[in-house]
C-alpha cells in the first residue's frame, strides 16, 4: 500500500466537501426572489398599470364606438366650384387676382377694354335721341289732327244747322207761296206780288241745297279729318315702337359695357386662373373658378352601414389636412341611389354573370362648427367622418373612469398575487 494513500480513518476524519451540483439551486431561488421583489415595487406597478389603464381606454373607446358609430375613409370635402366666363368678347386690359387669392362678393376680376362698347353706346344713345324727335313729332301732328277733327266737326255741326235753318225757310217760301197761288186764283194779289212769292220759295229751295251740300261736304271733311287722325295715331305708334327699340339698343350697349368688368360673384378663393393681361377672350370662355368658403362632406359608406343611419345625426370629422382634427356635423341627407347608378357607365346587372358587390351610397354632412379661417379647406380633401348611429351614448369620461377602475384592480390583484409568490 502507498504510503500517501488515504486510510479509512483519515477519510472519516476530513470534512465532508459540498457537492457543487447539489449547491445551484439556492442563487436559483435567490434570483426568483429578486424578481419577485422588483415586480413588487411601487416604481413597477404603478406605471404599468398607468399604461394598462390607458390601454383599457383605447379598447373599450374602440369597442365602444364600433357598437355606436359608422365610420369610413372614404369620404372627401366638397363644395360648389363657380365657373367665371366672360359675357362678351374682347381683349383683356387688366386682370386684379392672382392664383388662391381669397375675394370678396363684388370684387373686380378681370377688366376688358370698353373702348367698342362705349363708341357702340354713344351711336345707340344718338339713334334714341332721333327717334325721339321723331315720336315728338308724331305726338304733335297726332294733336294737330285731333284739334283738326273737332273744327271739322264743329264747322259740320254748323253747317247742319244753316241747312236746317235754310229747310225752314224754304219751307216758309213754299207754304207762302202755295197761299199765294190761292189767292191768285182769286185774284186777290196782283201777278206782281205772285211772282215774288214765286222767287221767294225758288231762292229758299237753292239756299236749302245749298247748305244741304255744304253740311254734307263739311261732315265728309270730318270722316277725311278722322281717317288722317287714325293715320297719324299709326305712324305715332310705329315711331313709338321704333323709340322703344331704340331703348332697348341702348340698354343692351350699356349692359355690354358694363360686362366689360367681371366680377366675383360671391366669397371665396381663385383656383385655376386662365387669364391674363392682353389676352383675347371670347364670350363664355372659361377663365378661372371661384370656391366659396362654405364646403360639407360627401361619404360614401357601404350599404351594410345605413341600416341606423339618417338625416340630423351627430357626426364627427377627421381631416386629414389638419392632422386628424376633429370638428362637429351632422348628416343633412342620403342619396337616392347607390354611387354606381348615377356613374357615367351604370353596371347592367341583367346581362353575363352576376358578382355581388357592396355598393356605396353618397351621404351629404355638413359642418356645425366654424373650419379654422387660417386654413384652406377646399373640395377633395380627404376626411375620416364617425356618425353616431345609436342613440346610446357613453361619454368618454365614463370610459376612462372604468378604465382606471380596472387598471387599479389589476395592480391590486398583481400586487397580492406577488406577494403570495414571495412567501411561498
Amino acid at each position: 500500500m502507498n504510503e500517501n494513500s488515504p486510510t479509512p480513518e483519515s477519510q472519516q476524519n476530513q470534512p465532508v466537501q459540498p457537492n457543487p451540483t447539489l449547491s445551484q439551486p439556492a442563487p436559483e431561488k435567490k434570483n426568483n426572489g429578486e424578481t419577485l421583489r422588483k415586480l413588487n415595487s411601487p416604481f413597477f406597478i404603478w406605471p404599468a398599470a398607468i399604461v394598462l389603464a390607458i390601454l383599457l381606454y383605447l379598447g373599450l373607446a374602440l369597442f365602444i364606438d364600433t357598437l355606436t358609430h359608422e365610420s369610413t375613409d372614404d369620404a372627401f370635402i366638397a363644395g360648389h366650384i363657380v365657373s367665371i366666363a366672360p359675357r362678351i368678347s374682347g381683349q383683356v386690359s387688366a386682370v386684379y387676382v392672382l392664383d388662391n387669392q381669397l375675394v370678396r362678393s363684388n370684387d373686380l376680376l378681370v377688366e376688358i377694354d370698353p373702348a367698342d362698347y362705349a363708341t357702340a353706346l354713344s351711336q345707340k344713345q344718338a339713334s334714341q335721341s332721333s327717334e325721339e324727335s321723331n315720336f315728338k313729332a308724331a305726338i304733335a301732328g297726332y294733336k294737330l289732327m285731333e284739334v283738326k277733327v273737332t273744327t271739322a266737326e264743329a264747322t259740320a255741326k254748323e253747317s247742319q244747322a244753316d241747312a236746317d235753318a235754310a229747310a225752314a225757310t224754304a219751307a216758309r217760301a213754299k207754304a207762302d207761296f202755295a197761299r199765294a197761288q190761292s189767292l191768285r186764283t182769286d185774284e186777290t194779289i196782283s201777278a206782281q206780288e205772285f211772282d215774288q212769292a214765286k222767287e221767294a220759295t225758288d231762292q229758299a229751295e237753292a239756299n236749302f241745297n245749298s247748305a244741304k251740300q255744304k253740311a254734307d261736304a263739311d261732315e265728309s271733311k270730318v270722316a277725311e279729318s278722322k281717317a288722317q287722325l287714325e293715320a297719324v295715331k299709326a305712324e305715332s305708334d310705329a315711331v313709338f315702337s321704333q323709340l322703344n327699340e331704340s331703348k332697348t339698343a341702348v340698354d343692351t350697349a350699356q349692359l355690354n359695357l358694363s360686362y366689360t368688368k367681371i366680377f366675383a360673384p360671391g366669397d371665396g378663393r381663385v383656383t385655376r386662373k386662365q387669364v391674363e393681361a392682353g389676352d383675347y377672350l371670347q364670350t363664355g370662355q372659361t377663365i378661372m373658378s371661384i370656391v366659396p368658403v362654405e364646403v360639407w362632406v360627401v361619404a360614401n359608406f357601404k350599404e351594410s352601414q345605413l341600416k341606423k343611419m339618417k338625416p340630423n345625426q351627430k357626426v364627427l370629422v377627421a381631416i386629414d389636412a389638419l392632422g386628424g382634427r376633429k370638428f362637429r356635423a351632422h348628416v343633412d341627407s342620403v342619396q337616392a341611389g347607390s354611387g354606381a347608378a348615377f356613374s357615367l357607365l351604370p353596371p347592367e346587372n341583367a346581362t353575363g354573370n352576376f358578382v355581388k358587390v357592396i355598393q356605396r351610397v353618397p351621404v351629404k354632412i355638413i359642418f356645425d362648427d366654424a373650419l379654422p379661417a387660417d386654413h384652406t379647406i377646399g373640395p377633395g380633401l380627404s376626411v375620416t367622418p364617425s356618425v353616431q348611429v345609436s342613440s346610446f351614448d357613453f361619454p368618454d369620461w365614463a370610459i376612462a373612469l372604468i378604465a382606471i377602475v380596472l387598471a387599479v384592480a389589476s395592480a391590486f390583484a398583481f400586487q397580492k398575487f406577488l406577494n403570495r409568490k414571495t412567501e411561498a
